[in-house]
């Protein structure tokens, strides 16, 4: 729900505050004016159902890593690391990227139709991925939140008759530092960490990702030693939160 949203999302993050509930944020954001373009309910919906969703979550910690960091990524990173958090809260939206977006990518096909993304889902409703049947409008509706959203993201283009032309993209080296730090914290082992689901978001199979640590390693972002299938990282930042002050001063 809600698409990108990527300008309501850093007006929202100016307006958070650490320990700010989202009813708050609503509550602050209505009074102001801040949005004054969109009704009450509809940014209730952005607040509740869509920020709330994506970045309060484990403590508010997205919300306070990204707020963190705003003011020193360029659009295309801010973009990829908002990318990211929608993904890990919308799984349809994460398989839809995994699935069709880079199959077709890798296929050297020009666009993306919107009776490709409608495939996807009752593909997903087929599997017993949703709890019942939808309605042809219902897909109908999700196959353009797919497609849209991944528009607002980048990776497609604007809406034509022919459908949505791929755009090419490439994690950025501070998303891709931000993510493997992510995941580390997380908890996931080194060697998990290059196989990780988060990666294939931005296309990266395990080999791909290899690469991009060692050139973390010689950013001097951390120390990696690879052997086989043996892989062990010296993480050098004691927390995401000093991470964040290092890729800020780079």
């Amino acid at each position: 729900m809600g698409l990108g949203l990527i300008e309501e999302t850093k007006q929202l993050l100016q307006a958070w505050s650490p320990n700010m509930s989202a009813g708050d944020l609503y509550s602050k954001v209505l009074s102001s004016g801040l949005l004054s373009d969109v009704s009450a309910y509809r940014l209730r919906n952005i607040v509740i159902r869509c920020f709330a969703n994506r970045f309060l979550i484990e403590n508010d910690s997205p919300a306070a890593l990204i707020k963190r960091l705003s003011t020193s990524l360029a659009a295309p990173e801010l973009r990829q690391i908002l990318f990211l958090y929608t993904c890990r809260a919308n799984s349809i939206l994460a398989d839809f990227v995994r699935e069709v977006y880079w199959a077709a990518y890798e296929s050297a096909v020009d666009v993306i139709t919107k009776e490709k993304a409608e495939d996807f889902i009752r593909r997903a409703i087929d599997d017993g991925k949703t709890a019942s049947r939808w309605a042809d409008g219902q897909i109908e509706r999700m196959g353009r939140y797919l497609t849209g959203c991944c528009s607002d993201f980048g990776l497609l283009g604007g809406s034509t008759k022919a459908g949505r032309r791929i755009n090419p993209i490439r994690i950025e080296p501070k998303i891709a530092t931000y993510l493997a730090y992510d995941l580390h914290f997380a908890g996931i082992g080194d060697n998990a960490l290059l196989s990780h689901p988060d990666w294939q978001l931005f296309g990266l199979a395990r080999a791909d990702v290899l690469e991009e640590i060692k050139k973390l390693s010689l950013k001097g972002h951390l120390i990696i030693q690879a052997a086989g299938d043996v892989v062990r990282i010296s993480w050098k930042q004691s927390s995401m939160e000093a991470l964040c002050d290092v890729i800020s001063q780079s």
